[in-house]
């Protein structure tokens, strides 16, 4: 070994030769194998953060008051780097090799099941899934809708899928409902009870059997909520990095955008605000690899229509949603708008019920009554919530309506 260290140069930087003698020494005191590999790991990770807070150390000297939360990130990113392993610049990959990984990922998904639509986070919904692939790494999802649209509501059907049925780590910032209206959307979805007779607190016993029953299953749920109004973006991202480098974060939501403040930094308007939050969203789910979900709010341009179908051009605040998202997903329900459509016939000749909880079925004997197999957001869920909600118009040169189909 001090051999070819001296050939190659690199005798000096180990240490020299007293250093290998040392370690030769004392390499039957180390214990086993494992112990010294994770020595090794421990020392590299050290040496990292010395290197990292040297580099850090040398910015702030140059720093000032406007450059102070940029300078935060960078920190935040670099200890961060540093302690998973990833120091250094990120490096630069041959053709070759992304080529050789393409094929790699296009035979992994020919060799899934035929019933395997999607090789992303599964959305719950099958013919969503079918026409996206799911939701994928790297990648920013835009819900949009105007007000009592159903926005919140997808966004926490996507939330049902990845962490109930597949057990995908994910994580919801909400400012538009509270931790509780969250945790009761999710239960009344789950236990198949209407959300507006537990808000009322009219609950039957077959009520409360089926809550009982999908209790537990709600419970253990790898979810993470906050509902603190006051976070800002540079928080939200912070959180984000903590729990993608704790518990291996899958996928993260954001409802809703126009409500999120960047930082403490001035921006221009809210318009540079939004746009802002926008890019950083985008960046942040290239930098952790997991989709982003991001809830927002349409201006008054679809009502202004005849149709009130909405477009991309009504993204409220921002110019820059529209630009940097992966996919749009616009939500229109036409019953909100028209009383004698064929969504309102369908929704009043089944039941009053809320989208998230469809309503009980008819009475039948006590050993039907566990709904586990059709409330769980699988992929063979109906999109039956959708429809009585409206239709999802994809970004695309036309806009396709999804159906439903009948509950196995």
């Amino acid at each position: 070994m001090q051999t070819l260290l001296e050939e190659q140069g690199h005798l000096d930087a180990v240490g020299g030769s007293a250093y290998l003698e040392n370690l030769n020494a004392t390499a039957a005191a180390t214990g086993t194998s494992t112990q010294a590999a994770e020595t090794v790991r421990a020392l590299a990770v050290l040496r990292r953060l010395k290197s990292a807070a040297q580099h850090i150390d040398a910015l702030t000297d140059e720093a000032d008051t406007t450059t102070a939360e940029a300078l935060a990130d960078t920190a935040q990113a670099e200890i961060l780097a540093a302690t998973a392993g990833r120091a250094g610049l990120h490096p630069s990959v041959s053709l070759n090799e992304v080529l050789e990984n393409v094929l790699d990922e296009i035979e992994l998904i020919g060799s899934k099941q035929e019933h395997q639509v999607c090789n992303g986070v599964p959305t719950g919904f099958r013919e969503l899934d079918e026409l996206t692939g799911g939701l994928h790494p790297g990648e920013l999802v835009v819900i949009a809708g105007r007000p009592a649209m159903g926005t919140t509501t997808l966004a926490v059907d996507f939330l049902r899928s990845a962490v109930l049925t597949h057990r995908l780590p994910a994580v919801m910032f909400t400012r538009d409902a509270s931790l509780n209206d969250i945790g009761m959307r999710l239960l009344a979805a789950e236990a198949r009870v209407a959300r507006h007779r537990m808000r009322s607190g009219h609950l039957t016993d077959d009520d409360w059997g089926r809550l009982a029953r999908k209790m537990s299953t709600v419970a253990e749920a790898p979810l993470f909520l906050q509902d603190d109004a006051n976070t800002t973006f540079t928080q939200l991202r912070a959180q984000c990095r903590r729990l993608h480098a704790q518990h291996d974060l899958q996928l993260a939501c954001l409802d809703t955008v126009q409500m999120l403040d960047y930082g403490t930094r001035p921006l221009g308007s809210r318009y540079e605000e939004v746009s802002e939050i926008a890019r950083r969203l985008k960046l942040l789910a290239m930098e952790l690899q997991i989709p982003i979900v991001a809830v927002s709010t349409l201006n008054r341009g679809a009502e202004q229509r005849d149709d009130r179908t909405p477009r991309l051009s009504d993204l409220r605040d921002s110019g820059a949603l529209e630009d940097v998202a992966d996919l749009v997903l616009l939500i229109h329900r036409e019953d909100a708008y028209d009383k004698l459509s064929p969504a309102t016939a369908k929704q009043t000749s089944s039941s009053p019920n809320t989208t998230t909880a469809p309503p009980p079925p008819s009475p039948r004997p006590s050993k039907g009554t566990t709904h586990g197999s059709s409330t769980s957001p699988s992929s063979s869920q109906p999109l039956r919530d959708l429809k009585s909600r409206g239709r999802i118009s994809r970004t695309v040169a036309t806009q396709r309506s999804i159906g439903t189909r009948p509950v196995p």
